[in-house]
């Protein structure tokens, strides 16, 4: 989608729509002002009848209101004035964006980020309302043919000017690209998006820029390293794991970069602890955590971050057959911690902790990872919260604050010692698995040991980087917070 800015006031604005927003019960924002004295108080007549509904998420579309040079206003309502906040405005955005999404026009002109939000800086409202319209052009045609009477997608946006304005659309134009990049992998099936492809994908991500270097490793220089808990992971599948290691050079070379691990299984069968059939065919999603620091690096590099960052994505398949690792086995780790296998469907924490050593080989300012770790986490917070698990405050504050900035939230979780008592094992030194109480944090505390003299952090996105039901699929999610956390670091 082209995007631009524009100081041409609303009511001169020759458009197919203009776009505005509205709160029931508050004052009209300056645009919607402008609106209401050039078509002598008819906005206002149709707000005070309730004929423009103001609902939160709600959208009315207006055609030839007199005084304005645009075919149609779109007026967003966004719910009560007193209830208005960062996460409602942003609720309302996305709402949006899936309204014109579904419109068949193709292009429009945006007034709605000048409605006042207590503690909401203008140009924040601006870049999450412009990140909206892209995040809702996605569509997924890769396996689908795209029907004759689908939804046209937005051509181009004009939104007002104004101090600021242009690097909040850079930063919606970034973030942007990382989400798509992150949904449109998450959405693809297992026999395409497979290791090979991923590593395919990060080929594409190197050649397209500059400060971008790609190394993969294969499964013999992973068994040279003694990766033997993620080779385990491996062995049942007829394709062959891929360790993809992206390198973003944005700073000095001997600064200390930021490293992001991502959980790539690109399909669980739960492996010999085989998973039920119903909803299997969702373990596609396995690899959103991959997807997602895949699409954050990709945002970083869009944006020409003043930073060094490394993506690290561990990408196998979790497959049974005779080959395939045991319950009742124990896998050698790279750093050389043994690990006894109670449950083979614990797959992703053994293939992160050997990404999370290799990892210490760049000397991390930070090292976070992503996963869809565990069900447990969905049982906790829903599909609206990633669980956040640190050693470090710091870390963590900066983690949990990105989120909000995002509007991709995490929620922080402890990992206290007394949660260590769950792994232990008379026959290695840990166990992949703690038992049903506090899986989630259990899962977390087992990844901890693999990361102690690093300033860690772990995002379970088990529940916020898919959506069930009706709109089914991947949502791109840790892509936000992980660039927001970026994008703050290097200021």
């Amino acid at each position: 989608m082209q995007l631009s800015l524009s100081s041409t006031p609303i009511a001169e604005a020759d458009s197919p729509c203009i776009v505005i927003a509205a709160a029931e019960g508050g004052a009209l924002s300056h645009s919607a002002q402008e609106i209401d004295r050039a078509s002598d108080g008819r906005l206002s007549h149709l707000l005070e009848s309730r004929d423009v509904n103001t609902s939160m998420g709600k959208t009315t579309m207006l055609h030839g209101l007199p005084g304005i040079a645009a075919e149609r206003l779109m007026v967003i309502g966004v719910g009560k004035q007193e209830k208005l906040s960062a996460a409602r405005w942003d609720r309302a955005c996305l709402a949006a964006g899936q309204a014109l999404r579904d419109h068949p026009l193709t292009e429009c002109h945006v007034f709605a980020h000048d409605l006042e939000i207590d503690g909401v800086e203008p140009n924040w409202r601006l870049r999450q309302l412009a990140l909206a319209l892209q995040r809702a052009n996605y569509l997924y045609t890769s396996t689908k043919r795209r029907k004759d009477d689908a939804p046209v997608p937005l051509k181009a946006a004009t939104f007002h000017d104004g101090p600021g304005a242009e690097q909040a659309i850079e930063e919606s134009r970034g973030m942007a690209k990382g989400f798509l990049k992150a949904r449109h992998l998450g959405d693809l099936p297992p026999n395409i998006c497979n290791p090979a492809y991923l590593a395919q994908e990060a080929k594409a991500i190197a050649a397209a820029y500059d400060k971008v270097e790609l190394e993969v490793l294969e499964a013999a220089d992973m068994a040279e390293l003694g990766m033997d808990a993620l080779l385990g992971v491996a062995r049942g599948s007829a394709n062959n794991p891929k360790l993809i290691v992206l390198k973003y050079s944005g700073a000095k070379p001997d600064g200390q970069p930021v490293v992001m691990v991502g959980k790539g299984v690109t399909f669980d069968t739960g492996g010999i602890s085989l998973k039920p059939p119903p909803n299997m065919d969702e373990m596609k999603m396995d690899m959103c955590g991959a997807a997602g620091v895949m699409g954050a690096f990709v945002a970083c590099a869009e944006l020409g971050l003043a930073l060094n960052v490394v993506c690290i994505v561990p990408a196998v398949e979790n497959m049974p057959d005779g080959n395939a690792y045991r319950p009742g086995d124990v896998l050698t780790s790279m750093s050389g911690k043994t690990i006894e296998i109670r449950n083979t469907d614990a797959e992703g924490r053994l293939i992160l902790c050997d990404a999370l050593t290799y990892a210490a080989r760049f000397k991390p300012r930070y090292l976070i990872d992503a996963a869809t770790l565990t069900g447990a986490c969905v049982v906790a917070l829903g599909h609206h919260a990633s669980g956040l698990m640190s050693n470090d405050d710091t870390l963590a504050q900066r983690l949990l604050d990105a989120g909000e900035k995002s509007m991709d939230r995490a929620w922080r979780l402890p990992i206290w010692e007394e949660y260590l008592e769950q792994l232990e094992t008379p026959f290695a030194d840990i166990k992949n698995v703690g038992g049903m109480p506090a899986g989630v944090i259990t899962a977390g505390v087992f990844l901890s040991r693999f990361a102690k003299d690093q300033a860690w952090a772990h995002l379970d996105v088990a529940g916020s980087a898919w959506k069930w039901g009706e709109t089914e699929g991947a949502t791109g999610r840790p892509t936000g917070l992980l660039t927001q956390f970026l994008i703050d670091l290097a200021r």
